[in-house]
């Protein structure tokens, strides 16, 4: 039995437009300059409404046009004198209902391959593949398109399943990657099931139109055309696509049949109102389903070239995946998947790796600096990737790296809620501090930091001989409790941090413990640590998922002090190792994350200028190395801090005292990770910042009646090793005491 089809346009011909040429001339261009980028966002482009809204412009910006890609079109045959497909029409194309010729004589075939394919000429509209080849498949029976009437609709053209049938045998044959149909009618015969089968099995995407019974029979129109069921039957192998049509505020058009039983295989794309020539190469708007096809067909023919290597049913699966969600949410029996989204489609998509590895990598946020690294990270980390589909790209991840929040200091310092108490017996001295919750984010605290905000801390000091003290620590770090073993004390500087004491990140110490033997003149000391790394991280869930994390890290340390007159030198080496942090920053897999192990030298010297005037000085180096297999061999990370200090007692007062401070901060001051994933070169990821943090510092203390009093002003240059931010003054006036 031989079925008609017919034309799916719901207003063939709606209103005329005014048809506006472009042109330019230009001399020959230097042969040694490069050619300038091509403008893919013209005039023309604009004016291809289709294309606009299937945001094709992200496919051209990528390179693809379709260029080496065969389309084949089922309808009348196309304007062969049109400009629009010169030299691009195959010399396969045939006429398979007779001996015609190609030439459309209803203007609907060449509408739908204008839309699907139109030239880039400045002129008219161009196609959404406006470069790929067009295998014109002519099927209308002789004599019918003679009957149509403009503006009736479905009225006209017929074809013939057998002449269907012998399109789809030859686009199989001339290798077409997508075959586009915009015709509707009663389920396909077993002549053309069987063709449909053999175009699938060979690989060849069919897009079919959804049909336009929306007005005349909406209860039909609940479900595709007959004909476009075919795409939920075993033969179409997934490979069947149904257009749905929507207006330009991509609600479903009016005249368009709904998704219904085949939802899953349901895309919607402009169908209303839709630019392109007819067979006299004369403008039109046009409406139906039939117009809505050939954009879905136009992405294929992009997709295919642009990633060759996509087998057909992954470029179904994309397009579906990537499509805009309309109506209800997910994949519904209005809109099935939704609209068409080129943009979407061409970006990454799924799991995403590394190129040369399987280490995963994400496009928003590879990691957080930590304060040592300031403003660094801002060149471009270049890498090539694979996302889900296998598809490679190139990318600049360090627009991924999120820099180190600058916290405020002045309000760290401020714990005016602990509580501390001490006492002695024989040689041994226990202090027990329990501090109040001063967090400046306590909304943001999950339960378990808010409680380690009121921790407990404590520390037990003994002599074990003559010459051996011995110190344990619970919350706080070893260097507070080795300054305790060598007798060192520090003004009450509330912002500014010494040399020695200076890590350029936040640290949660939960033990420690120093021991120290003088022999001599000369004290050593070893201690230890153990924590948390505590990082101010943006979670992947909105700002309801930011909050203070925490990695592990451990130090051990070797000291040296000795004294002579009025001077006492320090020296110290310790080796910190941290198993998920890079001096307190965080790092994805795919920039070298995995932990790091530094060396500290710290030297400290102490001059006392009178019995009232002390003058400090500090410095500290770090060495740092990545511990992963990502970063080659070598990598190093400089660092460095230095502190400068005058002290005056009995300056206003027999019992007060004046303290100065200037430092710099721990900061990265050269090195880079050597990362050798990214791509078939190594990158170097450098991590020393443009900013240089300086701070000044003057604190005023004096006892006063039950408690002691204390002022504080400072200056922060730069801070957080920030170039850009402003200078940070504060000031700070405190009066404690104990009861």
């Amino acid at each position: 039995m031989l079925h008609s089809r017919a034309l799916l346009s719901s207003s063939a011909l709606f209103s005329l437009l005014a048809l506006t040429a472009c042109g330019g001339s230009g001399g020959t261009p230097v042969a040694s300059t490069p050619p300038p980028p091509v403008d893919y966002n013209t005039d023309e482009y604009k004016r291809s409404n289709a294309a606009v809204q299937a945001q094709a412009l992200a496919a051209y910006q990528a390179g693809s046009t379709g260029a080496g890609v065969t389309v084949g079109v089922i309808d009348s045959g196309v304007d062969t004198t049109s400009a629009e497909f010169t030299g691009r029409i195959s010399s396969l194309s045939a006429d398979l209902a007779g001996s015609r010729g190609l030439q459309d004589e209803s203007g609907h075939g060449s509408a739908v391959s204008d839309v699907l394919l139109g030239a880039k000429n400045d002129v008219g509209i161009s196609g959404i593949a406006f470069a790929a080849t067009l295998l014109v498949l002519r099927t209308d029976t002789p004599g019918s398109c003679a009957t149509a009437t403009v503006g009736a609709g479905s009225d006209g053209c017929t074809h013939s399943d057998t002449a269907i049938a012998r399109g789809l045998d030859l686009a199989v044959t001339a290798r077409a990657r997508v075959v586009n149909i915009s015709l509707g009618g009663e389920a396909a015969n077993s002549n053309l099931r069987a063709a449909i089968d053999r175009a699938t099995a060979a690989g060849v995407i069919i897009v079919i139109s959804a049909g336009n019974e929306g007005k005349t029979d909406p209860g039909a129109a609940a479900n595709p055309d007959p004909l476009a069921q075919i795409a939920i039957d075993p033969i179409a192998r997934g490979l069947v696509l149904i257009a749905g049509a929507t207006n330009a505020a991509q609600t479903l058009a009016d005249f368009s049949n709904k998704a219904g039983n085949s939802s899953a295989f349901y895309l919607t794309a402009l169908g209303v109102s839709v630019r392109a020539n007819n067979n006299n190469n004369m403008p039109f708007l046009w409406s139906g389903t039939s117009f809505s096809a050939p954009v879905i067909s136009g992405a294929i023919a992009l997709l295919a070239q642009a990633f060759p290597t996509l087998t057909p049913a992954q470029i179904v699966d994309l397009l579906l995946r990537t499509a805009t969600d309309l109506g209800a949410p997910g994949v519904d029996s209005t809109y099935g998947h939704g609209e068409l989204n080129l943009a979407k489609a061409f970006a990454p998509q799924g799991s995403l790796s590394l190129a040369n590895a399987t280490v995963p990598v994400s496009l928003t946020n590879n990691g957080t600096l930590s304060t040592a690294m300031g403003d660094s990270g801002q060149g471009n980390l270049g890498a090539a990737i694979h996302d889900g589909y296998g598809r490679g790209y190139s990318v600049d991840l360090g627009g991924t790296l999120r820099g180190a929040p600058r916290a405020n200091r002045l309000t760290g310092g401020l714990d005016l809620s602990s509580h501390t108490a001490a006492t002695a017996s024989g040689p041994t001295t226990i202090a027990l501090s329990i501090a109040g919750a001063t967090d400046s984010q306590p909304l943001r605290l999950s339960g378990r930091d808010a409680e380690g905000a009121r921790a407990l801390a404590a520390s037990v000091v003994t002599r074990i001989d003559a010459h051996t003290q011995f110190a344990l620590g619970f919350a706080q770090g070893s260097n507070g409790l080795t300054n305790s073993l060598t007798g060192q004390s520090a003004p009450a500087f509330l912002v500014s941090d010494g040399a020695s004491g200076s890590r350029g990140f936040d640290l949660a110490p939960k033990g420690a413990f120093a021991v120290r033997r003088r022999l001599g003149g000369i004290g050593f000391t070893l201690a230890a640590e153990s924590g948390d790394v505590r990082l101010w991280e943006v979670g992947d869930n909105g700002p309801t998922s930011d909050r203070y994390r925490r990695y592990g890290y451990g130090d051990v340390s070797i000291g040296i002090d000795a004294a002579k007159g009025p001077l006492s030198v320090t020296g110290r080496l310790s080796h910190m190792s941290e198993r998920d942090t890079v001096l307190g920053a965080r790092f994805s897999a795919a920039l070298g994350g995995g932990g790091a192990t530094s060396w500290f030298a710290d030297t400290q010297a102490a001059l006392k200028l009178s019995e009232s005037a002390r003058f400090n000085a500090g410095w500290r180096r770090g060495w740092t190395q990545v511990a992963s297999g990502s970063v080659r061999a070598g990598s190093t990370l400089m660092t460095q801090a230095m502190s400068f200090d005058f002290e005056r007692e009995a300056v206003l007062k027999s019992d007060d005292s004046i303290a100065i401070r200037w430092s710099e901060p721990l900061r990265v001051t050269s090195g880079s990770l050597a990362l050798t994933g990214l791509g078939e070169d190594t990158v170097q990821f450098g991590l020393a910042p443009v900013g240089h943090e300086r701070d000044l510092e003057g604190v005023y203390f004096v006892p006063i009646g039950p408690g002691q009093f204390t002022g504080n002003v400072y200056w922060r240059q730069q801070p957080g090793n920030y170039a850009a931010a402003p200078d940070d003054l504060g000031a700070a006036i405190r009066y404690t005491f104990g009861f």
